[in-house]
Formats: structure tokens, sequence, C-alpha cells
């Protein structure tokens, strides 16, 4: 991998309002990430924004210096706790963090500000933080999401060449669940063929249920401009026999719905034999409102 070029740059904002998603607001302290997954969505918004979507994609990562203190200020105007999800555009967890701790810093103030949390990563580092989760969790929800699509080797390294192996986001999801944090495997994004299969969606919510996932959901890869190019050269590099069914399946960005509800219902059947992934904290953190109506 070429070297990584980090720029700081004054956080004008920290919360983005966000339309016909689970969640009203997003938070990102990062912008760009060098985990460089071959299907990463956010490969299209750096295409319109005339930044590289190819292999060059995640050699540069912005640095929203301040973001915490900006954070602060936000949510002292707001009257609302609506929840902020984290990680939705880079990595929260990537590299970076472990020098800035601005998302570490952010939790600390959404949890003071009483707000729900959600994080997506694909990070380990997050153990770090089991501290200030735990403290955020006294006060409002969190939830955290550990992104492990897959647990072939061959196809972690190919697919996601920046990204810690999923053993260890396995071993952090136990990290966090035994410290009384919500968390749960995202199978996210599955890929036809290679990751949808029903023994590849097994075989990773077998080692969910085993870690203490306390939740499980799935989505599928979707190929917009700017993603779709990057990952067919990717993939012709490992896969050459999958490209030809990867052209035909994708004549738009998306797979039809049919196909992801096939999968879903793949998904679903495999918990329900596996006994079903649920919470099964033995001493879970609960918000102080919810433990008072216990």
């Amino acid at each position: 991998m070429s070297r990584v070029e980090y720029l700081e740059q004054p956080a004008r904002s920290a919360l983005t309002k966000v339309e016909r998603m689970p969640f009203k607001w997003s938070l990102n302290p990062y912008t760009g990430c060098v985990h460089r997954c071959t299907f990463c969505y956010v490969r299209g918004f750096e295409r319109r924004a005339g930044r590289p979507s190819d292999h060059r994609y995640g050699t540069n990562v912005r640095v929203k210096v301040g973001i915490v203190e900006q954070l602060r200020r936000e949510l002292a105007r707001r009257t609302h706790r609506d929840g902020v999800a984290i990680g939705t555009a880079t990595d929260p967890y990537q590299p970076a963090e472990g020098r800035y701790q601005l998302t570490r810093g952010c939790i600390r103030e959404l949890g003071a500000a009483r707000t729900p949390i959600s994080i997506i990563t694909r990070g380990p580092m997050i153990v770090r933080d089991v501290d200030v989760l735990q403290d955020a969790a006294r006060l409002a929800d969190v939830e955290v999401h550990l992104s492990i699509p897959t647990v072939d080797r061959d196809l972690w390294r190919s697919t996601e060449p920046g990204t810690a192996p999923p053993h260890q986001r396995f071993r952090a999801m136990r990290v966090l669940v035994d410290a009384g944090i919500k968390c749960g495997v995202a199978l996210a994004p599955l890929l036809p063929e290679l990751s949808d299969t029903p023994e590849s969606i097994r075989a990773v919510l077998l080692q969910a249920r085993d870690a203490g996932a306390t939740h499980a959901w799935m989505n599928v890869l979707n190929l917009r401009p700017g993603v779709r190019e990057h990952f067919l050269e990717e993939l012709a590099k490992d896969y050459p026999e999958q490209v030809e069914r990867y052209v035909e399946l994708f004549t738009k960005a998306y797979l039809p719905n049919a196909y992801a509800d096939e999968v879903r219902d793949v998904k679903r059947r495999i918990d329900q034999e596996l006994g079903g992934i649920r919470d099964r904290r033995i001493d879970p953190i609960l918000p102080e409102l919810q433990l008072s109506l216990l």
C-alpha cells in the first residue's frame, strides 16, 4: 500500500442530518479510510467530489480536528435527543484514531448529553474505549455493530485489505459484551456467490453467537458508479471466474429486491436453526431511566 497522508482540517460541523435511514444524525471524525475495502460505497461519494475512488482511495485521510469541541457546541443547542450513528462514511476506529482519539472524545460528549449512540466499525481498537462506552451506556442507549461479512481468510484479504482479520473482531465483540455493552454482528455487505451462501452465513453467525453477539443483521452489495469500476477490477485479480456473473447481476447499482429478500430468508433460517442470536449479556449496562423502570 502507498504511504498514507493525513491532513488535519478544522471541523466546520460535527453532526449531519440523514434522510431515509434508521437514524437521524451521523457523525464521522475522519474522511477517507485506510481499510480500502473494495466494495466500500463511499468510493462513489469520493468520485462525485472529484477525489480518487480507485486504488488511490485510502491514501489520503482528512482528520477533523476540533470535532469534539464542535460536537459539544452543537449538542448544547439541541432540544431533542435523537440518536447519532458513528462510522457511516468512514471507519471511526481506523488507525488514525489511535493517535487523535476523536471518536473517543465524541462518545464522551454524546454520553454526557444523554444521546443514544450507534457505532459501526471493523476496528478492534474499539475495546480501548470500553470505559467511555460504559459511561455513555449508563445515560443513553449504546449499540455497537462489528462488521464481519465473512470468515473466509482469502476473501477477507481480497476485499478488506486494510482491516483486522475476522477473528480479532470477534475477540473485540466478546470483550464488549462481557463489559455489558450491546454488541452485534453486521454481515455487510454480502457478496453474491462469495459470502451470501448458506455455508458462509452460517460460519459467521456461529462465531458471532460464540462471541456473545447480542444481535445480527445483514445487507447486500451495491455497486454505484465509482465503486463498480474498482470492485470489478479487484474481483478480476482473485476471482476472475466471477466477473461475468457480476456484470450480469449488476445491470444497475442495486440488486433486485427479490435477491435481497432471498438472502435475508437464508440468514433468518440459519439464525433459527442455531437457536437465535439475541441479547444474553449476564450483566448488561442499561441507561439509568430504564433501570428505574425495572
